[in-house]
């Protein structure tokens, strides 16, 4: 006999997303006594979110095995992620005693400026995570480095932080080699390339409008509160620990190199690890074995005597990122559960047949994005999840293929940073120190993306048609490169946009 589902209501929908959220505001709002937070993750309200869902599936029909089954296929789709988040922790380690990450901050308290540091340090950032296409291992390096100069130079660390975000996501956006970059275009069916030149059109400016706003902010910054004598304290500590001849800056390079030649992401780290332990034998003090596989496992214990070095090259190893690998095998085991539940096509299967605009299905996708962001908690979940429901609606309003593939990057990808309790979240918070309710609203690239995408399509600019066709922001529109996508799915688009075209409802090429 075959079984039957049937989809939760609204009410048995909203209970686990209300659950989660409510003990979530809990603790982190109010989980303290004398002021100290007693308990400040998101572990447990993730806990008992899946199991609040888990009993909405089993209500509808699900089997708990079913619902299990949901949880390890969406752990499984992120097990790459979870290897490369390891070695991001043994490549700290090793770059922290190699002296290159020592050497990036005592050189960037020589030459960077307040005036000068925050658009600067976004480009190197951006640059960083174009070249790796990571913006995880863009923090983990160069954004560590730059969080301790921001705060030898009397830079708040909270916008530090933003800015350092904004740097690396901008890259990450950017780069072919990045996970998010072909997630959106391979969920989207279009070309990587295609991807990338429609991100430029949304990406590109906010770039120009966060570096401006930057540079604004460096030149306003007070610098009567700015004390030399931190700068060269943290100098003189990092000169008498660590030998800092130019040269241990090559693995930074190596990075770069790594990524030029396409070497699959996961063995790229483990290249620059290695790179970066022969570096620290030639360069710095002599380890005994058991001392490395110590430093690479538990993190680096570097005493200097200086409080803000010390906290810098605290970081790394890779049992210091299990709290994060934890927190992200909760999360996408209660994204997995919402969706084996059907509560996601609960909330948002329908709500498509009442959009016949452009504006409006890039604000639904884009809302959609955020809410598994926000719900499922994890960046691949924000992409993923909407590029099913709403593929169709694209090519029913004769859009291209990589108009849907920016719009989930530009939602999915630069927001799900802004929440504690997602894997990103997490895991800048871990790596910069701040939280990034303190911080997002200083990461201008990701706060403005998306704001500004969505205004230039409710004014019916900036738009990808199917034919090719492109509606600049000032309302023209040019004949471009078709962008790939499926060949029934393009046809019908074509059609679409033809008699859209007839009927005056979109515009004619100039």
């Amino acid at each position: 006999m075959k079984k039957t589902y049937r989809l939760p209501s609204l009410f048995e929908a909203i209970l686990p997303i209300i659950t989660m959220i409510f003990l979530m505001i809990y603790v982190f709002a109010f989980a303290k006594e004398g002021g100290e937070n007693i308990y400040d993750a998101a572990h447990l309200p993730l806990i008992i979110g899946i199991i609040v869902a888990s009993l909405v599936g089993l209500v509808c029909g699900r089997s708990f095995r079913e619902m299990v089954d949901g949880m390890i296929e969406r752990i499984r789709t992120t097990l790459d992620a979870i290897l490369i988040l390891l070695t991001v922790g043994l490549l700290i380690s090793s770059f922290m005693i190699s002296g290159t990450i020592p050497a990036l901050i005592y050189y960037g308290l020589t030459f960077l400026s307040p005036k000068l540091f925050l658009p600067i340090g976004c480009i190197i950032t951006a640059l960083v995570g174009l070249a790796c296409g990571s913006s995880w291992t863009a923090t983990a390096t160069i954004g560590i480095a730059f969080m301790t100069i921001g705060q030898g130079l009397g830079i708040s660390p909270a916008i530090t932080a933003g800015m350092v975000i904004s740097g690396a996501y901008i890259g990450d956006k950017f780069s072919p080699l990045s996970d998010t970059t072909n997630l959106a275009a391979g969920v989207a069916k279009t070309g990587l390339f295609d991807h990338v030149t429609a991100m430029v059109s949304t990406t590109g400016p906010v770039f120009l409008i966060a570096l401006i706003l930057y540079s604004f902010i460096s030149f306003r910054i007070d610098v009567t509160n700015y004390d030399p004598n931190i700068a060269e304290g943290i100098k003189a500590a990092l000169a008498s620990n660590f030998n800092l001849n130019p040269l241990v800056l090559l693995p930074i390079l190596l990075i770069v190199l790594v990524c030029v030649l396409r070497i699959e992401g996961l063995a790229g780290v483990m290249i620059s690890v290695f790179v970066g332990l022969v570096f620290s034998m030639i360069f710095q003090k002599q380890r005994s074995l058991a001392e490395i596989f110590a430093i690479l496992h538990y993190g680096p214990d570097i005493e200097t005597g200086n409080e803000f070095v010390d906290m810098a090259l605290s970081k790394g190893g890779m049992d210091n990122q299990m709290w994060t690998v934890n927190l992200i095998l909760l999360a996408v085991s209660f994204g997995g559960s919402l969706e084996r539940a059907g509560i996601i096509e609960r909330l948002f299967a329908h709500l498509k047949e009442k959009i016949n605009s452009v504006g409006g299905l890039v604000f639904l996708t884009m809302l959609t994005s955020i809410f598994c962001d926000a719900t499922m908690c994890d960046q691949f979940l924000g992409i993923g999840v909407p590029a099913p429901l709403y593929e169709d609606k694209y090519d029913e309003i004769g859009l291209s293929r990589n108009m849907l593939s920016r719009t989930l990057e530009d939602a999915g990808t630069l927001w799900a940073v802004m929440f504690p309790w997602t894997a990103c979240g997490a895991y800048q918070m871990k790596t910069l120190g701040v939280s990034p309710l303190s911080f997002f609203p200083f990461a201008f690239v990701n706060l403005l993306n998306p704001i500004f995408a969505l205004v230039t399509a409710l004014l019916k600019r900036n738009i990808f048609w199917a034919d090719g066709s492109y509606t600049n922001i000032f309302g023209k529109t040019k004949m471009k490169k078709m962008a790939k996508a499926p060949k029934k799915a393009q046809a019908f688009a074509l059609s679409q946009l033809e008699k859209l075209r007839k009927e005056g409802k979109t515009p004619q090429i100039n």
